[in-house]
């Protein structure tokens, strides 16, 4: 391929990495709001470095030609540091709900330390909110849970990332 159809596709990557964390922020807004799976606060912190990533992707889908080859190698490094950031709190999940340590303080229902709350605020909290545990595997395919998926797609995307940035990187050169 040569240097002009190369730099003129600079987009490609980072709106594929855009695509691919929507996808995933779309499938757990589906199972939370189609499938009736209330999230926990570590699948809360679980979506965060997709919501990174798609600001990040976006604007670099954006200003790809501005970017160049290195810029794009240093877009695709950090999205890489962030997908295996998500895959360190998917793990960690996955491993509270196996019971091999234990979940977060807010890992319980959470919210509800506040000490200028009043009682009945207090009251109103607990009856409106259901309590979603972080240690509970509400569903599973094969084994595995939600976590589990998550921590899978969070290292591939954080391979396929490295991979990338190997590629723009080479280019630059």
């Amino acid at each position: 391929m040569s240097t002009t159809a190369f730099t003129s596709r600079l987009y490609i990557w980072p709106a594929l990495t855009f695509l691919a964390s929507a996808i995933m922020l779309g499938s757990a807004w589906g199972f939370q709001l189609l499938g009736g799976l209330h999230p926990c606060t570590l699948c809360l912190y679980q979506r965060w470095p997709y919501w990174a990533v798609i600001v990040i992707a976006g604007l670099a889908t954006l200003g790809a030609r501005q970017l160049g080859a290195r810029g794009m190698a240093l877009v695709t490094a950090l999205c890489a540091v962030i997908f295996l950031a998500g895959a360190g709190v998917a793990g960690f999940h996955t491993g509270v709900e196996q019971h091999w340590w234990e979940g977060l303080a807010a890992c319980g229902g959470g919210g509800l330390d506040d000490p200028s709350m009043s009682i009945a605020e207090l009251r109103a909290r607990l009856l409106a909110a259901p309590v979603v545990r972080c240690d509970d595997v509400p569903w599973s395919l094969f084994g595995i849970s939600l976590a589990g998926y998550n921590f899978i797609a969070s290292v591939v995307f954080a391979l396929a990332s490295i991979w990338a940035t190997r590629m723009f990187w080479r280019k630059a050169a």
